[in-house]
């Protein structure tokens, strides 16, 4: 039998059905196009946003990835952005990414200026081997234990007491490589408001954890990396066991050329370009040969796609590499820098 979530009352019902229109309309999506991105029908979906139907787990799973958000979104009261965030040390927002847990001390603040986390590590716990940029600045202090950054072929030993600061598009990663646990208070200054640091510090380890995996690369011949993700006709897919590249498979793959026919409108209100719910629905589709892949290696992209693929569970890598062999062991051995600089 399928698993359901449990609603004892039906204004609870009322309540998830409007949240999700909410994030639908945001969006820019209508019913249809909701239905057809989740693979729900339309019917259904409009009973659940009437409050008339309670969904189960998997219809909920089916629309946190048609939407780009975690499920737990459903379920949560509706933000309302804050000059003064105070925090409760026992009512920290958390989040567990296997033996790191990451303790949110700026929920709901206004503007995304400054990003400050506590982060406790356990042994052998960290960011991950795979080296992150992003832009702005780093603040790392250490509470208690120790911890290992490299920051830009420079190594630094934490102990409690000491800090850190740098310009973070230096590549950067870090790990507790001592005996006992370690927490750092961890704070972020974006250059960009809409960037999010702390996903390419705590999701690229979860891709490094995964020794069997999909991994597409943007070609043009098979051998190089294409510079140019919109308009490259194929995906080179490499299948990795155990660290090891064990199969190859060129995949046609959809372009620009393919939607030259259909009208474009962007609204003088609507997001960057590229960045529109009618470029999110190309990229979508662009996806779709891909969908089986971890991550996406490529020489060149807009933001708009990368971000679409962000939001489909496809983690993009933007190298400055050509040779694909070359690229894909930099990933495999956790050294492939992610240049989100060359970004457009």
């Amino acid at each position: 039998m399928e698993e359901r979530i449990s609603s004892s009352t039906e204004s609870a019902e009322v309540l998830l059905g409007r949240k999700l229109r909410e994030l639908r309309t945001r969006k820019g999506l209508s019913l249809r196009a909701l239905a057809e991105r989740s693979g729900l029908n339309v019917n259904t979906l409009s009973l659940i946003e009437n409050g008339r139907s309670s969904p189960s787990v998997s219809t909920l799973q089916q629309l946190s990835l048609a939407l780009g958000k975690p499920i737990a979104v459903f379920f949560e009261a509706e933000a309302v952005e804050k000059q003064v965030v105070f925090t409760p040390a026992n009512q920290r927002p958390l989040a567990q990414i296997g033996k790191t847990t990451i303790y949110n001390l700026g929920k709901e603040l206004a503007g995304s200026a400054v990003q400050p986390f506590a982060v406790t590590i356990q042994p052998g716990s960290g960011s991950g081997s795979q080296m992150i940029v992003h832009t702005g600045y780093e603040f790392v202090y250490c509470l208690y234990g120790s911890l290992h950054y490299r920051i830009d072929q420079q190594d630094y030993h934490l102990q409690a007491g000491d800090s850190l600061v740098f310009e973070a598009h230096q590549p950067h990663c870090w790990e507790n490589t001592g005996s006992e646990t370690a927490q750092i208070l961890l704070i972020f200054y974006p250059a960009d408001e809409h960037e999010q640091p702390d996903d390419r510090h705590f999701s690229q380890a979860l891709i490094k954890k995964e020794l069997n995996m999909k991994v597409a690369v943007i070609t043009d011949d098979g051998k190089t990396i294409s510079q140019h993700f919109g308009r490259a006709p194929y995906y080179l897919v490499l299948t990795i066991e155990e660290g090891q590249v064990v199969s190859r498979e060129m995949r046609d793959k959809m372009g620009h050329t393919h939607f030259s026919a259909e009208p474009h409108t962007e609204a003088h209100d609507a997001p960057g370009h590229g960045q529109d719910a009618a470029s999110h629905d190309k990229h979508v589709n662009m996806a779709q040969a891909i969908a089986d892949c971890k991550a996406l290696i490529c020489g060149g992209m807009g933001m708009g796609a990368y971000e679409s693929m962000r939001q489909l569970n496809i983690q993009p890598l933007v190298t400055e590499e050509r040779n694909i062999d070359k690229a894909v062991q930099e990933f495999i051995d956790g050294k492939l820098i992610d240049h989100t600089e060359l970004l457009h």
